[in-house]
């Protein structure tokens, strides 16, 4: 069982930088595959990062490729996602979720090859 918490978010201006983390707690951190999602108001919840076990492996989606940067920090238990140049359109709730992998470069995108998940961070960009 793996429980996640996210942090960070908040309401900024257009072309602003944000870090959201997500701090997990319980067992093997390193086990898992790490991801970050977003969900706007009346769309699905969209893929936006991942990251392998190791961290030597990312993916991003191409809406936010060049502007975010995920990590992790195996040693703390926390992935985090730094956002830059936000844009009116990042404005969504995001979420963290962590999935089991054997494989220390394996990396996911579809929500479920995701068993655990956060809360949510509301990010509101303004123009």
């Amino acid at each position: 069982q793996v429980q996640l918490v996210e942090s960070g978010g908040g309401l900024v201006q257009a072309g602003v930088s944000l870090r959201l983390s997500c701090a997990a707690s319980g067992r093997s951190f390193s086990s898992y595959a790490m991801g970050w999602f977003r969900q706007a108001p009346g769309k699905e919840r969209e893929f936006v990062a991942t990251i392998s076990r190791s961290g030597g492996n990312r993916n991003y989606a191409d809406s936010v490729k060049g502007r975010f940067t995920i990590s992790r920090d195996n040693a703390k238990n926390t992935v985090y996602l730094q956002m830059n140049s936000l844009k009116p359109e990042d404005t969504a709730v995001y979420y963290c979720a962590a999935g089991a992998a054997s494989n220390i470069m394996t990396i996911f995108q579809r929500t479920y090859q995701y068993a655990y998940w956060g809360q949510g961070t509301q990010v509101t960009v303004s123009s």
